[in-house]
């Protein structure tokens, strides 16, 4: 009984001692998908397939069904992500082509210069598409900069755009990864160069073939966006990328696990093209799109496993999302509709990737710090372009509100602590068309813009007159309510003409600062 007594007041002292004192800077990894749908898991739904090691995230950590990108592509929802302002707000933030200059400006604040400052590791593996080099654009042959290391990572090896655009190699740091100098890289989104084959006029040589667009340069079989000659011994081998982007992020973490660091570790599955390893195709019984999910369940448990082996789980936060929604054919003949075996990748939701409905922009997010963050499920309202502020009020460094305008400390409500999030937010689709959110409201701007995206076969939820939709029953957006809720109607739409002036001083203080006025 004595001894019973003596280890239950040991344990309420230390539990005294400790209660109210802030947790030691956890390392944080952002797992950051691309087009993966709000209904692609198994712990969102999902039951013609099964993604065990995401679902471990779910099972051990906060699974959201609120949370948001801030848009409905790549391009822009990574630079809200990493900067803290929508993106619609600087021009030239739209989808990026694969030889873009660097569309963030080095001096603005990043979420990787926050953690830089509170001694963090940082590093980026994966996709980028945030563009690269000066305005002329990237030297290929030379020294790739300014770009990762020039907004807070220490350490970058990524994919310049996306897959299916070239240059398709990988650049380390600054510099191409294996590059022969004797045998250099050229790059046009123009013209073709030289004799080189293309998709267009040599389809005997594809092993993938495109279904819209994607027919120019050929690498590895799959014809791509663009053009490319030369750097042969550089060119990547497509179903080796996901073991080669997952070895270098489990490398990153192995390099310093004696100190805090951050891995932002942007996979390319499920974009296109679909192909993934050997050892995954045909194993979903859902095409390559479904094998490809396969792939990045894998590489997500190799970065859970490589926690468990260094004993750092309890001390890392674990956040897993993607960049916007859905898409099956984005530009090449994987059977990803024709075998869809009805897996529905948006789950309830209308539309899909490129859209101003909810699948554009409402993802998964699974949220896991063992002892921090209480297992289970949060309605609250979440976007990603909060990460800079509430990462920054994690690890206790100053933000102002002109370093990251749109960014909200949301951190208590990404750790389950706060079961509301946001007040507001707005999503972005393709045309630029923004929706606001408020509470179970939505409302979606007049647009001109097509209906459908006739590639994809995605509604875009571009009309001519407003919509408005409650979400709280209507999370399909099926009922325009606009005619017959006149005040919520004229309430949201004068809210977000509001919000959007903002941009006209942004858009001042960026040529200012450029014409140094």
């Amino acid at each position: 009984m004595k001894i019973k007594l003596t280890s239950f007041l040991l344990f309420f002292l230390t539990s005294l001692l400790s209660w109210g004192q802030t947790p030691p800077k956890p390392n944080i990894i952002l797992i950051y998908t691309d087009d993966l749908g709000y209904g692609d898991l198994s712990s969102y739904g999902a039951t013609k397939i099964k993604t065990p090691n995401i679902d471990r995230i779910a099972r051990e950590g906060l699974r959201f069904t609120n949370a948001h990108a801030t848009s409905a592509t790549c391009t822009p929802s990574r630079y809200s992500l990493l900067t803290g302002e929508y993106a619609w707000r600087k021009p030239g933030t739209g989808i990026a082509a694969g030889n873009a200059s660097l569309i963030i400006d080095p001096q603005q604040l990043t979420l990787p210069d926050v953690l830089q400052k509170a001694n963090y590791k940082t590093a980026v593996v994966g996709k980028w598409h945030l563009g690269l080099g000066p305005e002329s654009g990237p030297d290929w042959n030379g020294e790739i900069k300014p770009g990762p290391l020039e907004l807070g990572f220490n350490y970058a090896y990524i994919l310049p755009a996306t897959a299916d655009r070239v240059p398709c190699v990988y650049v380390e740091n600054h510099r191409i990864v294996n590059l022969n100098p004797k045998d250099p890289i050229q790059v046009s989104y123009t013209d073709p160069i030289g004799k080189e084959p293309t998709g267009k006029d040599n389809p005997e040589l594809l092993k993938l073939k495109p279904s819209h667009g994607h027919n120019q340069a050929i690498v590895n079989g799959v014809s791509r966006i663009g053009y490319m000659a030369g750097g042969k011994a550089a060119q990547w081998i497509d179903e080796d990328m996901a073991d080669v982007l997952t070895k270098k992020a489990v490398g990153f973490i192995t390099e310093n696990k004696a100190a805090p660091f951050f891995l932002y570790f942007a996979t390319h599955d499920i974009h296109v093209p679909r192909v993934p390893h050997s050892r995954f195709v045909g194993k979903s019984g859902l095409g390559l799109r479904g094998d490809a999910l396969l792939q990045l369940d894998w590489s997500t448990g190799e970065i859970l496993k490589i926690l468990d082996e260094l004993n750092l789980t309890q001390n890392t936060l674990v956040i897993f999302t993607s960049d916007n929604g859905p898409v099956l054919d984005d530009g090449y003949v994987d059977e990803a509709v024709e075998k869809l075996n009805n897996h529905q990748p948006a789950g309830p939701l209308r539309g899909g990737k490129y859209s101003a409905f909810e699948a554009g922009t409402r993802v998964p997010l699974l949220v896991r710090w063992p002892g921090q963050v209480q297992p289970g499920v949060s309605e609250a309202l979440v976007s990603q372009v909060d990460f800079l502020k509430s990462f920054a009020a994690l690890v206790g460094q100053p933000v102002t509100e002109e370093q990251a305008p749109d960014s909200f400390n949301q951190l208590d409500a990404l750790l389950g602590k706060n079961k509301l999030g946001r007040k507001y937010l707005i999503e972005q689709s393709l045309n630029n068309t923004l929706c606001l959110i408020q509470g179970n409201w939505k409302y979606i701007e007049p647009s001109d813009g097509p209906k459908i995206n006739k590639n994809t076969q995605t509604e875009l939820g571009n009309d001519p007159t407003p919509q408005l939709y409650n979400l709280q029953p209507d999370i399909g957006e099926k009922k325009n309510l606009a005619a017959t809720n006149p005040a919520k109607l004229k309430e949201l739409a004068t809210l977000l003409n509001l919000i959007k002036r903002k941009t006209e001083l942004l858009i001042l203080s960026y040529k200012l600062k450029k014409y140094k006025i």
